[in-house]
């Protein structure tokens, strides 16, 4: 069974909320809808209800009129399927984030973000794991790396902001390198080198990814990937935290047009 995408999960969490609101238990809302409890809760963890269930949902929360319609529309979003349900991907994670989001913040410390790699680099990272791929599957995520970073141009690009550690660069072929001055001279794309030179900091507890979400309440996600999977955090205590590490490495980092000049040098010696 596929993971909810955020845009489920939001509509889950909306419907949770107006049934607090409401001061109705799941139990009373099953019983009023002749549901079952099972099947109130998986609508509040993401599962989407057809739209009869919605519309009596909405009328028992006492939601009625035009107050209807924001939730309709995320119901409709909700709906949507993912494009990289077409690539066998049920456990989505990052990607519908990704796929939502109107502006990305990265921070890497060891490899050269998803969004900005050549299928050669792609290649030489699946190549270095050490869980067995097999050529299917590699051909598969190249595909899907590439349609994510289509997401860079187009009539409304995503607001993309990497910034990238010394290391990860010192290991990219010259073609990569290459593609990275290119794609930074993009003007939705901002792309700086954070040098070793610039000492001890916060990103070096780990990389991390800050997404935008052009929902109401303008919502954030701090997406945080490890060697045993991945967790995202909403929390806006520690969101807060986490843009503060940002915006301090970036001003520890060089400026996107120093950035592009060193790495131009870099390209020259390979």
């Amino acid at each position: 069974m596929a993971e909810p995408t955020f845009r489920q999960q939001r509509l889950g969490e909306a419907l949770q909320l107006l049934r607090e609101r409401a001061g109705m238990s799941q139990q009373q809302v099953a019983e009023r809808l002749r549901y079952n409890v099972p099947k109130i809760s998986r609508i509040e963890n993401g599962q989407v209800p057809d739209i009869h269930a919605l519309r009596a949902m909405l009328d028992l929360y006492g939601v009625i009129g035009d107050e209807e319609a924001p939730y309709i529309e995320m119901w409709e979003l909700a709906k949507e399927k993912g494009w990289w349900r077409a690539y066998g991907i049920l456990k989505q994670g990052y990607l519908s984030l990704e796929h939502d989001a109107s502006r990305v913040r990265e921070f890497q410390l060891g490899f050269i973000p998803g969004q900005l790699q050549t299928v050669r680099y792609m290649r030489a990272v699946f190549a270095g794991t050490t869980s067995p791929r097999s050529k299917k599957w590699t051909e598969n995520d190249i595909a899907v790396r590439q349609r994510r970073q289509q997401r860079l141009v187009g009539d409304k690009p995503l607001q993309y902001h990497a910034i990238i550690a010394e290391a990860a660069l010192r290991n990219a072929d010259r073609e990569q390198l290459v593609h990275l001055v290119r794609t930074g001279r993009l003007p939705n794309v901002k792309i700086q080198v954070l040098l070793e030179s610039a000492g001890l900091h916060d990103g070096q507890f780990g990389p991390f990814i800050l997404l935008d979400l052009p929902f109401a309440g303008d919502p954030q996600v701090l997406y945080i990937e490890h060697m045993a999977g991945s967790i995202n955090i909403e929390d806006p205590e520690r969101l807060k935290t986490a843009n503060l590490v940002f915006k301090h490495l970036s001003k520890l980092a060089l400026t996107p047009e120093q950035s592009a000049a060193w790495i131009e040098r870099l390209a020259a010696e390979r």
